[in-house]
């Protein structure tokens, strides 16, 4: 289904996927144009095809598309992405690719490299140690780089295993980012090192994977779902809205495979409670799957104002519940959430 409803979402002209799959007024319409999200829907749809199923988009056109003009790079993140994306569908590419980005400096050349942004640096080092397990580990600076973007990594984490969200900032926005991550923020570092332990065989990689993946697990909330931001200096959820789809079906399934592949343990209780609330088992006892549109909705949410009132009570320790009555479905989807699910399972 996720295969299918891919082929909606991709721009015939530019060969690049939107950014958002929307309804509106009961049609659904494509909205924007996403490299970044074309890049992660190129990964799960060339898994996909590696299982032996048949893709329904083209891959190489759209590669090729993505390849003709980089200037759409303006992040390390990207960057990373696009690394990760060659090493796996065309690593004879690669070094090509590297020397034409300029990877070897890109934690200085972009500025959420130099802010130490968590999400994107951890693609960034994603991309690093997918090129070495591609038979790419000579390209240069490449080790002196991972090292770099290791100890953002590690600078960004708190005790248990929770990430901030960036290193360096402003003197309020700042001290908030750096002590409260999303859940991105807590499962892309953990690919990222769990990766690194697989390509490196290094054991503190591998262990701060493994830290950070229990502490989710530990905090999964009861329905299965997984809240939305985190507090890295004592561990707890401060947010637990939007409860995004995407979280569920591909991306807590990504990170605790890819913990599971470099320790032996079986995370997959933790997968099937995700997946459960996204068939009905969550708050609106709903149905995100659409079958006939071949997507699944993006969030349950609250309203803003709503959601920075329940974000502010629990910073504080002060509120642990969320009526009902206050939540709503988002009625999009985006076609990185589909590449993620198949990349998660298409194995």
């Amino acid at each position: 289904m996720a295969a299918n409803g891919l082929v909606a979402m991709l721009d015939p002209a530019s060969r690049i996927f939107c950014h958002t799959y929307r309804r509106i007024d009961g049609e659904m319409t494509r909205q924007g144009l996403s490299p970044r999200y074309t890049m992660m829907t190129l990964l799960g749809l060339h898994r996909y095809e590696s299982s032996g199923r048949s893709s329904p988009v083209a891959i190489a056109p759209v590669l090729d598309a993505l390849l003709a003009d980089t200037r759409w790079i303006s992040s390390v993140g990207d960057l990373g992405l696009l690394l990760w994306t060659c090493a796996e569908l065309v690593p004879e590419l690669l070094p090509e690719v590297y020397a034409r980005v300029r990877a070897w400096e890109a934690l200085s050349l972009f500025a959420d490299g130099r802010q130490g942004y968590t999400m994107q640096v951890a693609w960034y080092l994603t991309g690093l140690m997918s090129c070495c397990l591609a038979g790419n580990g000579d390209l240069p600076r490449l080790f002196d780089q991972a090292q770099a973007a290791r100890e953002i990594l590690k600078d960004n984490c708190g005790a248990c295993g929770v990430y901030g969200h960036q290193s360096r900032g402003g003197p309020l926005t700042g001290y908030l980012r750096r002590r409260i991550g999303s859940f991105a923020d807590q499962v892309y570092p953990t690919i990222a090192l769990a990766r690194m332990a697989m390509a490196l065989d290094d054991e503190h990689a591998r262990y701060m994977a493994l830290r950070t993946a229990t502490t989710m697990i530990e905090l999964q909330a009861p329905l299965g779902e997984w809240s939305w931001q985190y507090d890295a200096k004592t561990g707890r959820v401060v947010s637990r809205y939007p409860v995004y789809s995407v979280h569920q079906h591909a991306m807590a399934p990504m990170m605790l495979f890819a913990c599971g592949d470099v320790s032996g343990s079986d995370f997959g209780h933790a997968v099937s409670k995700g997946l459960a609330w996204i068939s009905g088992n969550n708050e609106l006892r709903c149905n995100l799957v659409e079958p006939s549109l071949g997507l699944i909705w993006r969030c349950i949410y609250l309203r803003p104002i709503d959601a920075y009132a329940d974000a502010a009570l629990r910073f504080f320790d002060l509120q642990h519940g969320t009526g009902d009555s206050r939540l709503k479905i988002r009625y999009e989807c985006r076609p990185y959430e589909l590449g993620w699910l198949l990349y998660a399972f298409g194995s």
